[in-house]
């Protein structure tokens, strides 16, 4: 395998943690915190609205939106890191 094949390979291989990470805590917020934990959430209110209840409505748009913005910042760095930045 060549110098930059290998590159290439850890340059997605690093791109796939993290989107993993990523798509992971968004499950988290999404399904967990809106649906899992909502019972145990309701107990603490945001702007008069039960936490649950927000986070099924709006907190995992939020954290999606919030997400994207960071897979961007981590994807910039990562092609500085690996020489694919123009």
């Amino acid at each position: 395998m060549s110098d930059k094949q290998k590159k290439a390979t850890a340059y997605w291989k690093e791109n796939v943690k993290y989107l993993f990470i990523l798509l992971t805590i968004w499950f988290l917020v999404s399904y967990g915190a809106g649906i899992l934990f909502k019972n145990a959430l309701d107990s603490i209110k945001i702007g008069g609205f039960k936490l649950g209840f927000w986070f099924a409505q709006q907190g995992s748009i939020y954290v999606f939106v919030i997400l994207i913005f960071v897979y961007v910042h981590l994807m910039n760095k990562l092609d500085k890191k690996y020489g694919y930045n123009e």
